[in-house]
């Protein structure tokens, strides 16, 4: 997965929801592919693929290849945007920032994908393609496997069955899923997900679950650095994720569940 090229499917599907959220919310003609093509003056065949997968992510509907319309799954992602979790995610993530001086990142998984919800201040700089919405893999990111984290065996490999490894991620990938299995054995052996250039070259990725009120995952609260940043002192920083990534919680009116802890100072 080329990081360039998936930040501009990005971006050209996201001008696709919002053109056709806006002409719903304003009662306006609904539209097909060649329409959307026309109005955002882009190739009719991307359109054609990206509105396919967005209707796929459940982001766009279509009944009967008529107009598309917006998704179920657009609603939901917009009802959690208005959460009290994620809006004290800022102060988490600026917190973060402001002790370890690492970029930090709040996620969500959909599927094999991890999207990415919110970031840091120095995450995102202009013209990047670190921005709300990026999607990147669920096996190569230590935000990903944090989603993963109480998921057995049979449901990662379930889960990854038809993913194609080659070619995705940097050096430190893994290309299997067993090979997503053991490093998440030994991520919770550790207490905290380790991801040493799994999908960037010289990127180094720190991340813990944030759970929800009945225990299971909602989300992923990661850093990222180079490895003299953020390897120096992993545990300082993965106390500090573990402590927000509860706070978070609290705010959902999640538990104060240590589990996966294992490892930790206190």
């Amino acid at each position: 997965m080329d990081s360039s090229s998936e930040a501009s499917s990005m971006a050209q599907g996201l001008r696709i929801v919002r053109l056709v959220a806006d002409r719903e919310k304003w009662g306006r003609r609904l539209l097909g592919v060649s329409q959307i093509a026309s109005e955002l003056e882009m190739d009719q065949s991307r359109v054609s693929r990206l509105t396919q997968e967005l209707c796929e992510l459940g982001l766009l509907e279509r009944v009967e290849r008529g107009p598309f319309r917006t998704g179920p799954r657009f609603f939901s992602l917009a009802a959690a945007l208005n959460t009290g979790w994620v809006r004290e995610s800022r102060t988490e993530l600026e917190a973060l920032v402001a002790s370890f001086g690492l970029r930090s990142r709040l996620s969500v998984r959909e599927g094999f994908r991890v999207i990415l919800l919110r970031t840091s201040s120095n995450d995102a700089v202009p013209g990047g393609f670190v921005k709300p919405g990026m999607v990147t893999p669920v096996w190569c990111t230590g935000s990903g496997r944090a989603l993963l984290w109480d998921e057995e065996q049979p449901a990662v490999e379930a889960l990854l069955a038809d993913v194609n490894f080659i070619g995705v991620g940097g050096p430190g990938a893994a290309h299997s899923p067993q090979e997503v299995v053991e490093l998440m054995d030994r991520d919770r052996a550790r207490g905290f997900v380790v991801a040493e250039e799994e999908f960037e070259h010289g990127v180094y990725e720190l991340a813990v679950p944030v759970r929800a009120a009945d225990g299971s995952v909602l989300a992923a609260l990661s850093v990222l650095g180079s490895r003299a940043e953020t390897m120096s002192g992993t545990d300082d920083v993965a106390k500090a994720l573990w402590d927000a990534a509860q706070r978070l919680g609290s705010c959902q009116g999640g538990t104060r569940n240590n589990a996966g802890r294992k490892g930790l100072a206190s």
